[in-house]
């Protein structure tokens, strides 16, 4: 069976939702799109799982946060996109890409040809069985954690982990691990966080910062094991039971959750456009999304592209980059005389308790930093200051006003004055 589009979109995540409601916005014709996609479901606010889903009370659900509700537009369910002419090809796997013949194969036969060709596979999470290959990793009650089917096995265990002990692992010190672990907290089970950096979100946080959330989590009753490895795991009658670290420790797990990073799903494409073997890896593109191959574009998680205020090549695996690219590939697609390059602001957030933080701009490891605020009222932050100039400013416990005003900051990257740390946000007012 075959079926011929104009457009299609390759991947069912944020930034294919986003991508359609561009397309619907620039007036795309009806029978011109199809979205194809692995997923049960049509698109749909990912960073909700963890952040929310996994709430012991008054946790969000399908269809409450299919795109585009978190940027402030329609929620597009199933309806929506019938409604607009767009085919949604759930529950398909594709198992081979033709570039040169324009051509995608399922792997249950069914061919799909286009015209222009959106890539928005995504990442993947890490298995620690496959990926890598960790003694024990197949067990019973080991969780990777990606999408609505994780989110739910998750929490349909949960009554049978508390009845057998409570206590779970979770495997890694960035957002899975930091959102799922304060979650899971919230239902009860003891929880242990382990990671092999230093301290907690080693990329975006500062030894001072990451102090704070450190003794937060403590004082929750959660137990940190950082520059620790969980290299094997044991159990009994097919279920997990420990967590072995690399100097030998075993910790009790009746479950354990794999935060361990995830890679971008581009192996269909190797050998036929360019990719990224080093860092940051993905799809290579220009600052339209468009990739080697004129007729194909990538966005979201998988498109590393020119980061042009910074003058670096950047893969972002954040949900405001999701809604950008995809945006902003249809665009340059169906307007491109009126399409700029892309010229994106990193941004990242978190809510972990009754704390909430936001950081804009770039951040590196030999960065100058300049803290600000106090950590007692869990009002505190820290710029990110390059040859002089601020170039990233994070804050903890900021409200619309003053994470306004870091964004403002970052994208102004004003020449630091001496009295930073003083001046905290305030420094938005002098621009």
């Amino acid at each position: 069976m075959a079926s011929n589009y104009k457009y299609v979109i390759l991947g069912g995540g944020n930034a294919s939702g986003y991508a359609a409601a561009e397309f619907v916005k620039r007036g795309g014709g009806k029978g011109e799109l199809a979205i194809i996609t692995r997923e049960p479901h049509v698109a749909y606010e990912r960073p909700t799982l963890s952040k929310a889903y996994l709430f012991p009370e008054g946790a969000p659900r399908l269809p409450g946060f299919h795109t585009c509700v978190g940027g402030g537009g329609s929620k597009q369910e199933p309806e929506w996109y019938k409604e607009h002419g767009i085919d949604y090809k759930l529950k398909t796997e594709i198992k081979s890409a033709d570039v040169s013949k324009k051509t995608l194969t399922s792997t249950s036969g069914e061919t799909f040809s286009y015209e222009k060709l959106i890539i928005a596979t995504g990442a993947r999470a890490v298995d620690l069985a496959t990926d890598f290959k960790t003694p024990g990793a197949d067990l019973k009650g080991i969780y990777s954690f990606r999408d609505v089917e994780d989110a739910d096995s998750i929490l349909a265990a949960i009554s049978d982990v508390k009845s057998r002990g409570g206590k779970v692992v979770v495997v890694g010190g960035g957002y899975i691990g930091m959102e799922v672990g304060s979650n899971l907290s919230k239902h009860g089970l003891d929880v242990t966080l382990v990671w092999p950096e230093k301290h907690l979100m080693e990329r975006l946080f500062t030894p001072e910062v990451a102090t704070f959330y450190e003794e937060y989590y403590k004082n929750k009753g959660i137990k940190l094991h950082p520059e620790a490895l969980a290299t094997s795991f044991e159990g009994k009658d097919g279920k997990v039971t420990h967590a072995v670290l690399k100097d030998g420790t075993k910790i009790e797990a009746q479950m354990v959750i794999s935060g361990a990073g995830a890679r971008p799903n581009v192996e269909l494409f190797e050998g036929q456009i360019d990719l990224l073997k080093d860092k940051p890896g993905g799809v290579k593109v220009d600052g339209k999304m468009q990739t080697s191959n004129p007729d194909v574009y990538a966005i979201g998680d998988i498109a590393a592209y020119p980061l042009k205020r910074y003058g670096i090549t950047t893969r972002q695996e954040h949900v405001a980059n999701a809604r950008q690219t995809g945006a902003l590939a249809i665009s340059a697609i169906l307007a491109p005389g009126e399409t700029q390059d892309f010229d994106y602001l990193p941004f990242f957030y978190s809510r972990v308790f009754d704390l909430g933080w936001q950081l804009y701009g770039s951040n590196a490891p030999d960065d100058e930093t300049v803290f600000f605020g106090s950590k007692a009222d869990k009002k505190f932050g820290t710029f990110y200051v390059r040859d002089g100039k601020v170039v990233g400013a994070f804050m903890e416990g900021g409200d619309n006003d003053e994470n306004a005003a870091l964004s403002k900051i970052a994208k102004a990257q004003p020449k630091a004055p001496s009295d930073l740390a003083s001046l905290g946000v305030g420094l938005a007012s002098k621009l």
